[in-house]
């Protein structure tokens, strides 16, 4: 495991931007970067790459939804666990409680303004990458 590797699984490039600056900014970890649920679960299961020290991963993605990637995540035993944070722009019910029964470690709404949006990944990113300690070692 990377102890500041960062896997961020978007879809939106937007999104996808904002994230990465505001980690590279505050110099929180590097990113690596995942556009949809088959190329993220490519990425960690293959043994040759390093495990990040998280994963902040979107619900709605193409090929392979969040659920189905998290599901997938903590069936492999190179995964199962992995920390892996929610980040959706979904505000139901059922997601969040589908992320919590399918084992996620966090779930967050991301915000719709662009600063506050900044300010929840760097404090994502300081959080599981400077302050939390994973089951890996």
């Amino acid at each position: 495991m990377s102890a500041n590797l960062i896997l961020l699984v978007e879809d939106d490039p937007d999104d996808e931007e904002l994230a990465r600056a505001s980690l590279e900014r505050h110099r929180i970890g590097r990113i690596q970067t995942a556009h949809d649920g088959v190329e993220a679960l490519e990425y960690l299961h293959q043994g040759s790459h390093e495990l990040p020290r998280v994963v902040l991963l979107d619900l709605k993605l193409p090929r392979l939804n969040g659920i189905e990637v998290l599901r997938r995540i903590r069936a492999h035993p190179r995964t199962e666990l992995l920390p892996v944070v929610i980040m959706t722009s979904s505000k139901q019910e059922i997601d969040r409680v589908n992320s919590y029964q399918g084992g996620a470690n966090s779930f967050v709404t991301k915000p719709i303004d662009f600063d506050q949006f900044r300010e929840a990944v760097r404090q994502l990113g300081l959080y599981w990458v400077g302050i939390n300690e994973t089951a890996y070692s």
